[in-house]
């Protein structure tokens, strides 16, 4: 059995930078784009191109607290009696995101959690008190209550939710000591 070398170097090789350039030309969106000369490639690229504040930019670190990651709701009378529970609900997990515009810092925070209904529970909409503040040291930057509605559908098993706030907003300082602390609102008893 015997190979041409010859035959393969001209054609092959022609054949796989053609398929080559034809599939960046695909990717790229313009024939003349997988060689770096399109206008639209070159348009593009300049928008995606992230300044050195971005790069510099900060998100604050968003902290859910121990005492504020559950929440019991009891009938009315009930508080305390185990049977007298008409849900529980819990924080599992927490994010932020965080898009920065100069000087201003605007995080998007965001909750997971379940909606677990006791013995008194139904089905129906619940209201889950969720807080998310900002605070610089021991001065509080943006503190918002949101009332949200979880639509519980069935009491014989758990109803996941994601909340999100995205309008957690503030000036960053210069030291950038900015913690995000959010969870159940807790009721004062």
């Amino acid at each position: 059995m015997s190979y041409s070398y010859r035959g393969f170097r001209g054609s092959t090789l022609f054949a796989l930078a053609s398929i080559g350039l034809a599939v960046s030309a695909c990717q790229s969106g313009s024939p003349l784009g997988a060689l770096g000369m399109g206008s639209e490639t070159t348009a593009q690229a300049q928008q995606d191109l992230v300044n050195p504040d971005e790069l510099r930019a900060f998100c604050p670190p968003v902290v859910l607290r121990e005492n504020d990651a559950t929440i019991r709701n009891y009938e009315r009378g009930g508080d305390g009696d185990a049977a007298r529970v008409v849900y529980q609900a819990s924080v599992s997990d927490i994010s932020r995101s965080c898009r920065y515009d100069g000087q201003t810092v605007t995080a998007t925070v965001a909750l997971a959690g379940r909606v677990v209904p006791g013995p008194r529970g139904q089905t129906g909409p619940v209201t889950l008190p969720i807080r998310v503040v900002a605070m610089h040291g021991s001065n509080v930057i943006y503190s918002q209550t949101h009332q949200y509605q979880v639509q519980v559908a069935d009491t014989a098993g758990a109803t996941q939710f994601v909340f999100t706030d995205p309008n957690v907003s503030f000036v960053l300082p210069p030291d950038r000591g900015i913690r995000i602390i959010a969870g159940f609102d807790q009721p004062s008893r």
